[in-house]
């Protein structure tokens, strides 16, 4: 029994075996997971029906899991800022600012063989996905 708040095996092991710049996607409903990530990616479906789960309720704990370095969304084609963003934002503080890369930018980072796991979700808001790289840990004190 784990006391975290990330319980999800598969999930969980997937991000046990992203390293320090390993990428790992939380997408919405509308992405295509088998044509835009890296074959190599740990495939983690939890898009149990239209809405459920959102990327914001898989961002929560992952954050509480991993270190995160960096954060690249998708940019709709009109240069607007979707209303998800203000959720990332929020989870994500002002260290971690948001990248927008347009949409096929966003596709061929999500291709890379750095793409570690690639989580589908229900969420079906538009341009909801996110990309986050992994940060370090620090050394333990001695």
């Amino acid at each position: 029994m784990l006391r975290f708040p990330l319980i999800h095996p598969p999930l969980l092991a997937a991000l046990a075996r992203a390293g320090h710049g390993g990428r790992v996607l939380i997408a919405d409903a509308n992405y295509s997971h088998s044509t835009n990530a890296h074959p190599r990616a740990e495939q983690v479906f939890l898009n149990l029906r239209p809405g459920l789960l959102t990327v914001d309720q898989v961002l929560e704990p992952v954050l509480s899991a991993v270190p995160v370095e960096s954060v690249t969304v998708m940019r709709p084609e009109d240069g607007s800022d979707p209303a998800a963003w203000d959720g990332y934002r929020q989870l994500l503080g002002d260290g971690l600012p948001l990248q927008p890369l347009g949409r096929q930018d966003f596709y061929a980072a999500c291709r890379q063989p750095d793409l570690a796991a690639c989580v589908a979700t229900g969420d079906d808001r538009l341009y909801a996905n996110i990309l986050l790289t992994i940060g370090f840990l620090p050394p333990a004190a001695q």
